[in-house]
């Protein structure tokens, strides 16, 4: 997937900035596990993509997203153990044993696949907002090659994917198709061939005696703060804040005022920036 410019706050700020705050998300919701948090957590993600013009590929990953959300749930309720509130006894189930459905695991399977419900939303947002070029090339200073060698690599996977779908069109062509082994034969071949190119390419440029380029200076916009701002914040409320909550061996969590003010806070913080309009149109 590739990122669209879009007259948003998120894509007037630098990239680095963009990949902190989709990073704060990332993490917040790996860390917190309240049900209620994750929750404004998820709706904070969706609110932000609609913010940054980026609805149609979060409801896009959703459809990914949510069947394995159904799976996540049903094969925990099956395998998982634990837990006090017994909803189904389905009897002996040979090798995986006594088959007890608990409330508790089917509580812990929804809560896991809530957790990667925003995880893929809030890379889906990502890659809308953040053009990884611009991203790699902040990074030369710190490691010139490195950056190269990972910009070449994104831009690579596209150009495989296509050589792959053209040489299934051609072998399908074939009286004798040779099989997938033949095909990915092939392939390897092909993106061997092309790394040598590559190779020869960048050295006959000059690429291999490179140096740290000169820092240019840019300076911060109301956006890059606004975002900036609002990462450290969700940082900081993930971190510092605490949200108790537990799945065994009965559910227990408490929904008091200081659950509904983090969840209430990390909402304001995330959706925040987005309220800056000015300067957006490039």
């Amino acid at each position: 997937m590739s990122p669209r410019r879009r007259a948003s706050p998120l894509h007037a700020t630098r990239p680095g900035v963009a990949a902190a705050y989709c990073g704060a998300l990332v993490l917040t919701a790996i860390v917190v596990v309240h049900p209620l948090v994750l929750g404004a957590l998820a709706l904070s993600v969706l609110a932000a993509a609609v913010g940054a013009g980026a609805t149609r590929r979060v409801v896009r990953s959703l459809r990914l997203s949510l069947p394995m959300v159904l799976l996540i749930v049903a094969v925990n309720a099956m395998v998982n153990r634990n837990g006090l509130t017994v909803l189904a006894r389905l009897g002996d189930g040979g090798p995986f044993g006594q088959l007890d459905i608990t409330l508790e695991a089917i509580c812990y399977g929804a809560e896991v696949g809530l957790v990667l419900v925003v995880l893929v939303a809030c890379f889906a947002l990502a890659s809308v907002a953040i053009d990884p070029d611009e991203l790699l090339r902040s990074l030369r200073r710190v490691s010139l090659h490195s950056a190269l060698t990972a910009t070449i690599a994104t831009r690579m996977v596209p150009l495989l994917a296509h050589d792959a779908r053209r040489v299934g069109e051609a072998q399908r062509c074939r009286l004798n198709p040779g099989g997938r082994t033949a095909v990915l034969r092939a392939i390897t071949t092909g993106a061997l061939d092309r790394s040598l190119d590559i190779a020869a390419t960048l050295e006959v440029r000059g690429y291999g005696s490179a140096r740290r380029p000169a820092r240019q200076r840019r300076a911060w916009s109301r956006h890059d703060l606004a975002f900036a701002c609002s990462a450290a914040a969700i940082y900081a409320l993930a971190l510092a804040v605490p949200a108790p909550f537990r799945f065994y061996p009965q559910v227990h969590g408490a929904i008091d005022a200081s659950t509904i003010a983090l969840a209430g806070a990390i909402v304001l913080a995330a959706l925040a920036p987005f309220a800056q309009r000015q300067g957006i149109e490039r």
